[in-house]
């Protein structure tokens, strides 16, 4: 008799890299398996794309020894519901900095040199002789950059910006000394940095305190010919605040990997601004970097259903 393998449920469809290494060692259930109630023999829970996951889900699988999240955030999955029942969370921090990063000044770059708007036109039928004082933009060279948020992506957007000549203050809720010390880079307070950067950078995970932790009132102090960056969750930025700051200019542009909702409802009036860069959520989105996300998921998920310790365990 052959050995039964474990069974998951998964959001699927999964990339394929990620089915290749879970071939032949799970059985995997789509998500909609929790809506025939009690099952005893899931034994893992597998987020691929950001699906929510609470203790009411968690109860439907009184068996579950792991969950394993694809991806560094897990603001979709309710730790402390999962900690109340010992359940081990894993995701996979480390392998995504760099391109995240790459991202986030991707972003901030097409924003200060309005490359969005300039592709458009060049498309366009408009575009029928080079005029040198047409669309100017913002020298990121030599500017000041504000990163919230001083964590492993942080550090990685700090470096990328000491190769441009910026000026990087940063704010954390710890103050990093030894980061000072490496990078150069200046302590701020949030309202400081907020008031006197050329650019700032949204770096740090979605929590119930950093939801909704750029408002109106953060914006109102940001210089006007200033540039937001969201690399972050959404949800750390109060989306009515930021069309209304973006329509009436208190700042000059927004970069946006990620919005809230996500994605935008399509008529949504940030999708109809020239001031604003958005991009599907593709921070991490390179090939190579998703294979070590799908190799180190995995490698939680096959661990926890072993009962061995995880890779990289959040609670």
């Amino acid at each position: 008799m052959p050995t039964q393998l474990p069974r998951i449920i998964a959001d699927v469809p999964l990339s394929q890299a990620t089915l290749e290494l879970l071939d032949g060692k799970v059985e995997i259930l789509p998500w909609q398996h929790f809506d025939q109630g009690l099952d005893a023999s899931i034994e893992g829970i597998y987020t691929f794309g950001h699906p929510s996951l609470d203790g009411r889900l968690m109860d439907l699988t009184p068996n579950l020894k792991v969950i394993s999240n694809y991806g560094v955030g897990v603001d979709h999955v309710v730790l402390k519901d999962a900690a109340a029942r010992g359940i081990p969370v894993g995701n996979t921090p480390g392998v995504l900095d760099g391109a995240t990063a790459d991202m986030g000044f991707c972003l901030m770059m097409a924003a200060a040199r309005r490359l969005t708007e300039g592709e458009r036109l060049a498309r366009s039928e408009q575009f029928l002789n080079y005029n040198p004082a047409r669309m100017l933009g913002k020298e990121v060279h030599g500017a000041k950059l504000g990163i919230v948020g001083m964590g492993r992506i942080g550090r990685q957007v700090a470096r990328r910006a000491l190769g441009f000549d910026m000026q990087v203050s940063y704010h954390n809720r710890n103050r990093k000394p030894e980061i000072e010390q490496e990078l150069g880079v200046q302590y701020q307070s949030l309202e400081q940095l907020l008031s006197t950067c050329d650019y700032v950078m949204l770096c740090v995970p979605l929590t119930e305190q950093t939801a909704g932790l750029i408002g109106p009132s953060q914006l109102r102090l940001m210089p006007s010919d200033s540039i937001l960056v969201n690399i972050a969750r959404g949800a750390v930025v109060n989306t009515e605040a930021l069309t209304l700051a973006l329509q009436e200019k208190w700042i000059l542009a927004a970069a946006l990997d990620v919005t809230d909702p996500e994605p935008l409802p399509r008529g949504h009036p940030l999708l109809s601004l020239d001031n604003v860069v958005i991009a599907p959520h593709l921070g991490s989105a390179t090939v190579a970097t998703r294979q070590k996300m799908s190799e180190l998921s995995v490698a939680n998920l096959l661990a926890g259903l072993q009962g061995r310790t995880l890779v990289h365990q959040v609670v």
